[in-house]
């Protein structure tokens, strides 16, 4: 598919989506919205990908959200009934939500490579990534607070999963940037490299290594870690049991306990397409 906001391109297992509005910072304008999940959704649907690289081109990650989607906005987010009015915009936030909530739902792991600025709607789109890495120069704000409103596309509710709640609260509160070091001191990111040229090799190269693997373990694996996040232990081992008592396949093993004793690369199936009920 051709996209007017992103880049998708394949390299072997490995999708990479590139933020593409270099000249705009790669600011979120109304397609980036409707472009960007969608995007996703193929690569997930089409089945072959196992990992899922999301990059920036030009001096920065992304500046967040386009100010044309505030300065021009649809009427009925300012006028009419007030209480249809609140749905309606209700309604918006949810339906943006699930441009980044799809990270979390698409079945292979997705890795964030950020370099220059993630800002606003882009901290937002990082938090639902599976890892994020980062150049020395990278630097992350909530900047909606600035801008005289919450944050409200999962950032505030992602980010204290990742680091320190009194952190989270410091960044949202002030709207201060955090740079890279202390990104990584704090567990947002799992790395960090002087340049975008190296953090896009070791970022491709985590992804090739992951691509290796198993997509059924993968997948199980992301599955079950965004459970058990979201839910308490013994919750998470009763769902461990029924997840694994229904995708557990021996047969997957003997795939790699084959290549390493011929000393080879093993050869798992991919994922199978997603198709329509009956089709």
């Amino acid at each position: 598919m051709n996209y007017t906001t992103l880049r998708v391109e394949r390299e072997g297992p490995v999708t990479q989506v590139i933020l593409n509005r270099p000249d705009k910072r790669n600011a979120m304008n109304r397609e980036f919205w409707l472009e960007f999940p969608k995007a996703i959704r193929a690569i997930d649907e089409e089945g072959s990908t196992r990992v899922i690289v999301i990059s920036g081109e030009g001096k920065m990650f992304s500046a967040g959200m386009d100010l044309t989607v505030f300065t021009s906005p649809n009427q009925k987010m300012i006028s009419g009934d007030l209480g249809r009015k609140s749905e309606n915009l209700r309604r918006t936030v949810l339906q943006l939500q699930e441009c980044f909530n799809v990270l979390e739902e698409v079945r292979m792991p997705v890795l964030a490579a950020v370099h220059g600025g993630c800002i606003g709607g882009a901290i937002n789109l990082v938090s639902a990534c599976d890892c994020r890495y980062a150049t020395e120069d990278a630097y992350f704000s909530i900047k909606e607070t600035e801008l005289g409103m919450t944050a409200d596309l999962g950032v505030l509710q992602r980010l204290g999963k990742l680091m320190p709640e009194g952190l989270v609260r410091e960044l949202a509160y002030t709207a201060r940037k955090l740079p890279a070091d202390e990104a990584l001191r704090t567990g947002l990111v799992n790395a960090v490299f002087a340049d975008q040229e190296s953090l896009m090799a070791h970022v491709m190269g985590i992804a090739r290594q992951i691509s290796s693997n198993s997509p059924l373990a993968v997948m199980g694996s992301k599955e079950v870690i965004n459970f058990s996040r979201d839910h308490s232990v013994s919750d998470s081992l009763r769902y461990m049991a029924a997840w694994q008592s229904g995708m557990f396949q021996p047969g997957e093993m003997m795939v790699g306990f084959q290549a390493k004793m011929q000393k080879s690369e093993p050869e798992y199936q991919d994922l199978w397409p997603v198709e329509e009920p009956f089709s």
